[in-house]
């Protein structure tokens, strides 16, 4: 599944309404990822090949987002954007936790291993 374009209506939609809700309350029924970016900025560039992989290679467990941080101007400025490429990882419970700058894939893989897919024992 190739990763999918998100705008801010989407986001509140599929992810979680900053504009209802005061304590994060994640909206989807699998883990994901989000990746700010710019089509302008090199290290977003270098990166987005990289979540096309990772999305076909775990198309069943987690999601993969895009966010246009120039389009998309209120959802970037709703999570404080100000340098990119920006990752959110959204487990399915507990809170997100954003990166900044851009990750090799094994790094990427890491932490979809450890942190999105992670099962309590």
């Amino acid at each position: 599944m190739p990763t999918i374009n998100l705008t801010t209506e989407q986001f509140k939609k599929d992810v979680f309404d900053y504009t209802a809700e005061k304590e994060w309350k994640f909206a989807g029924k699998k883990p994901a990822i989000i990746d700010f970016y710019a089509d302008w900025c090199g290290p977003c560039k270098m990166v987005a090949p990289i979540f096309e992989e990772l999305s076909d290679e775990f198309s069943e467990e987690i999601v993969i987002y895009k966010v246009d941080t120039e389009a998309e101007q209120e959802l970037s400025a709703a999570f404080g954007i100000q340098s990119i490429p920006s990752i959110l990882f959204i487990p399915s419970e507990g809170q997100p936790m954003m990166s900044r700058g851009a990750m090799p894939k094994h790094q990427l893989k890491k932490v979809i291993e450890e942190e999105l897919l992670k099962t309590e024992n």
